[in-house]
């Protein structure tokens, strides 16, 4: 049995604890929450700070990892693929050492899940050692062009076949990006994830040309697949920007019979979604989840959402760190720290929920992960400040307890 005791415990599913106390048994399971007056004296662990749960990282691409300092930063979303596409190979050993530090990096930093996307199995032995829970995302795509859907769609579903998840891991087929993705694309991967409840990642958002594409076929993608010799010539605008196109694509039953929808999708990064976008997105499902990479936004894109849209409605925010080559580093309180600097009407809890709780949802970890409450086993963190004294702010550091 361990005990630790804080200047404050914020458990997100209920409200902080001053001086609390947080009892654990040997494998991390929560027994006990509450305040240090009900609990009697003995061998308590005593930090200065504020304990929180462990961290939830909804959108990660692991297999990118050796690639760490090698994208400029500040070039746009379409100039940092080229990129990534044209030089992401490397010697096998480089890049399953490269997978070791930054989970490493990761479970240093109070990381105990991931949303990880997977194009190749680099990550795959990686993932098999259990040292943190995955929600593997393998991504398709197939640059829209219809005839080559299956073959496509064949390609990455090798991938998923090889990837044997240990037990409370989970996978699933999606999506890349509505910029990418052709209509009989997306059939496949809804046929595919039909008959049981999943996660369902798809990129949205990220740059002006992906909405520019499907108002009216203009902005940089045409030129950029043309580049790569695909051709657009059969691709139709839809007048409206791309999320619609995603909603109108994408299945959120998980059968064909179910009323309300159930399948969780998760759109990330939204730097250009609307409060309109919000709004219609929660109509065609009551399980969306919106992740939220404020750093790798500013390394591509040199922006951020507008949160306010997202707090208005009542959106279920989570957060993801993108890659190590479109980010400094792998740290969820670091995340935290940028929407606090640029947009810093957040409040802390608020924030704190996006860090845990939501993406435990939407990853369907939550009976698990997420939350300081009897029964779980969500990881525990110390911050190193005070929400009553201070705002969250550069100083603040993340200790790993449990």
């Amino acid at each position: 049995m361990q005990k630790f005791q804080a200047d404050w415990i914020y458990p997100v599913s209920s409200a902080p604890i001053r001086d609390g106390i947080v009892v654990t048994d040997d494998d991390g399971m929560i027994l006990d929450v509450l305040p240090a007056p009900e609990y009697p004296e003995g061998d308590i662990q005593r930090f200065h700070g504020t304990i929180v749960p462990g961290f939830i990282n909804t959108h990660c691409h692991l297999e990118l990892s050796h690639m760490k300092g090698m994208m400029d930063s500040g070039t746009g979303l379409i100039a940092f693929i080229n990129a990534v596409v044209r030089q992401r190979n490397a010697p096998p050993e480089v890049i399953e050492r490269a997978i070791w530090d930054a989970e490493d990096e990761m479970i240093r930093n109070g990381i105990v899940a991931v949303g990880d996307i997977s194009n190749v199995t680099d990550t795959f032995a990686q993932k098999q050692m259990g040292r943190l829970r995955y929600y593997t995302f393998v991504e398709m795509f197939d640059f829209l062009q219809e005839k080559d859907a299956q073959s496509c769609f064949d390609q990455y579903y090798k991938v998923y076949e090889l990837l044997q998840t240990p037990e409370g891991h989970r996978k699933s087929c999606v999506p890349h990006a509505p910029y990418s993705v052709s209509n009989a694309l997306f059939k496949l991967i809804n046929a595919q994830n039909r008959g049981t409840l999943h996660t369902i990642s798809i990129h949205n958002q990220e740059m002006e040309a992906e909405n520019a594409l499907f108002r009216d076929k203009s902005g940089g993608l045409p030129e950029f697949y043309e580049g790569f010799n695909i051709s657009l010539g059969d691709f139709i605008s839809t007048g409206r920007s791309s999320i619609y196109y995603a909603l109108h694509h994408m299945d959120p039953r998980p059968t064909e019979s179910s009323g309300r929808a159930a399948q969780r999708t998760l759109f990330v990064h939204n730097i250009l979604t609307t409060t309109q976008e919000i709004r219609d997105a929660h109509a065609w499902s009551d399980h969306v989840y919106w992740a939220t990479c404020p750093n790798a936004n500013l390394y591509i894109e040199n922006r951020l959402p507008d949160y306010h849209a997202f707090i208005e409605h009542n959106a279920r925010v989570t957060i993801g760190t993108d890659s190590l080559a479109s980010n400094w580093q792998l740290n969820i309180l670091e995340e935290m720290k940028t929407i606090a600097r640029y947009q810093s009407y957040v409040p802390f809890e608020t924030m704190l929920r996006w860090a845990t709780l939501n993406g435990a949802e939407a990853l369907g970890f939550d009976d698990v992960l997420g939350s300081i409450k009897e029964g779980k086993m969500p990881g525990l963190n110390v911050l190193s400040f005070n929400p009553e004294k201070e705002k969250l702010h550069e100083g603040v550091g993340v200790r790993k307890l449990i």
